[in-house]
């Protein structure tokens, strides 16, 4: 069966936040501090006006950590490796939170349950792409059918650059930081 993923050409995002805006239209959303697809601006590090944009949204990962913490398996992963929330089972317990690796579900006050990325699968069932890649005004979302994920990593140019390296680079190159006292 082909699963379905997301792929992000950050050469082409330029922050607009179109994709947040679809998403939590899609879903509905009217807090602030919930977002399924997130849009995070990388920049400011050293010297260095440069920056990119990373939209993140949920990896759907392959086991898929928060399915197996869910203690009501309201966390469920489709056939087609879609991991979504069956909001009539989710008890606001928070376990799936704790057990995602990147920060991808939020807690919903207004509900008391967890939200998340899903792919818009009822959208996808449907025939139609996701609301974030329908809406992105740069067309740098693709949702895209494969066979197997593949395994060599896409990098994207802009990334390739001397703000990337900086940003992972270890203190331990640099003189090593002073601790002042204040007096």
């Amino acid at each position: 069966m082909k699963r379905p993923i997301m792929l992000i050409d950050l050469d082409r995002c330029i922050g607009c936040l179109s994709c947040e805006v679809a998403c939590k239209q899609e879903k509905g959303l009217e807090n602030f501090g919930i977002r399924p697809m997130k849009v995070f601006r990388v920049g400011g590090i050293g010297d260095r006006a440069d920056a990119f944009f990373l939209p993140m949204n949920c990896f759907h990962c392959e086991p898929a950590p928060c399915v197996y913490a869910c203690p009501t398996s309201a966390m469920r992963k489709r056939e087609d490796g879609i991991v979504y929330v069956e909001e009539l089972r989710c008890i606001g317990c928070k376990a799936c939170i704790i057990a995602c690796p990147y920060g991808a579900i939020a807690f919903n006050p207004a509900v008391m349950k967890v939200e998340k990325c899903d792919y818009c699968y009822k959208r996808v069932d449907a025939g139609l792409l996701p609301s974030c890649v329908s809406k992105c005004v740069t067309n740098c979302l693709y949702f895209v059918k494969i066979e197997d994920v593949p395994k060599e990593r896409h990098m994207a140019r802009r990334i390739d650059s001397e703000l990337y390296r900086e940003l992972f680079r270890w203190r331990s190159e640099e003189e090593p930081l002073e601790v002042q006292n204040n007096p």
